[in-house]
């Protein structure tokens, strides 16, 4: 087992990961992770038992959710109806965006995809190999040793390591974060990259689990209760100290100073002030927070390791169905009264009167 792996299956990332074993997947051997990168993902025939990690809605409010193998589902009908979206790999996928019909997807082997079509069709445009070599490049460049050992270490161990969230604005400027605090940025629609873990305060290259961006405020969520934010896209970041220690795996800004970040141990902390205090929320049972979406009206979902699903109101978590759920892997607001459950088990569609529909 290489260093990364032991060190991936000794927390909870892996939980996070995939809604799998973690160290199922952090220990498959380089070159079995490679062919994946390259073989299309295959028509799935039992797509209501697939893991299912992240949910988008596109400009037509499609509705495109990403799971194990390369799965890509699309539903025209408010999630009533679901087939599956041609992909050029078969890796896990772990996040999906859109802005407008252009999306992107990010996933195991340092994978990420775009689409120009509502996620029809995917495009490679970058992979664990190719990311290392640009990590590798900016490092020797700046002269910097650390990050230097760092990069030689990815290109090193292969591309085994994950992407776990991504940005895209109307412009088509992507960020990606992952394992060991990988960030990379592409400006023109994931055609070129620049690698941008020399702009973080993250020396010990802890793992990025969430990014958000609004305008030109960049907030960036990991491990050990790392908070960086940016608010000049990117240029440069700044720490911000919440006094948590737990990890953070989502987070949403939900207005110019008002900061959500939430994680392990149903821990959440709220800044109204863009950082510069926190005030902290814990849900009634204590199970982790492992996703969170913004409804079109700012009502800010979560959902947890223990099948709970809670809002945010007048600033206390509030249940929003008593129905006994799986562990949920992600959430995504599809209207005033419906949101979309991601599990190991595949896909639920939520009434948020508590009645809950199995994928059709």
């Amino acid at each position: 087992m290489s260093r990364i792996s032991s060190k991936v299956c000794s927390g909870m990332f892996g939980a996070l990961l995939c809604g799998v074993s973690l160290c199922a997947v952090a220990t498959v051997p380089v070159s079995e992770v490679g062919e994946p990168a390259r073989r299309a993902a295959l028509i799935a025939s039992q797509t209501n038992q697939a893991v299912l990690l992240g949910a988008a809605v596109t400009g037509s409010h499609r509705l495109v959710v990403v799971g194990e193998r390369g799965l890509v589902l699309l539903s025209d009908d408010d999630g009533q109806h679901w087939r599956q979206g041609a992909v050029p790999v078969s890796v896990t996928l772990t996040a999906v965006r859109f802005t407008g019909q252009q999306g992107v997807a990010v996933g195991h082997g340092g994978v990420v995809l775009t689409s120009t079509d509502g996620g029809e069709q995917w495009t490679l445009r970058l992979d664990g190999r190719r990311a290392a070599e640009l990590a590798l490049q900016a490092a020797q460049s700046a002269n910097d040793p650390l990050q230097t050992d760092n990069a030689q270490r990815l290109v090193d161990e292969g591309p085994d390591k994950p992407f776990l969230d991504v940005a895209i604005d109307k412009d088509g400027h992507l960020l990606v974060v992952g394992a060991y605090g990988m960030m990379f940025a592409s400006a023109d629609f994931g055609q070129h990259w620049s690698a941008w873990m020399g702009r973080l305060d993250n020396p010990d290259g802890l793992h990025l689990y969430a990014i958000r961006q609004r305008g030109n405020d960049v907030l960036v969520a990991g491990e050990r209760g790392l908070v960086l934010r940016s608010v000049d896209s990117g240029k440069t970041f700044e720490r911000l100290d919440t006094s948590y220690k737990g990890s953070l795996f989502t987070a949403e800004l939900l207005g110019e100073q008002d900061i959500v970040v939430a994680g392990l141990k149903g821990s959440l902390l709220r800044s109204h002030d863009a950082g510069a205090t926190w005030q902290r929320l814990t849900a009634a049972d204590a199970s982790s927070f492992t996703a969170s979406s913004l409804g079109a009206d700012g009502t800010l979902y979560l959902v947890t390791q223990a099948g709970h699903v809670l809002g945010l109101q007048q600033g206390t978590l509030v249940p929003l169905s008593q129905q006994a759920l799986p562990s949920l892997n992600g959430i995504l607001s599809v209207d005033a009264d419906n949101v979309v459950l991601l599990s190991n088990r595949g896909m639920t569609t939520l009434r948020l009167d508590g009645r809950a529909e199995g994928l059709k």
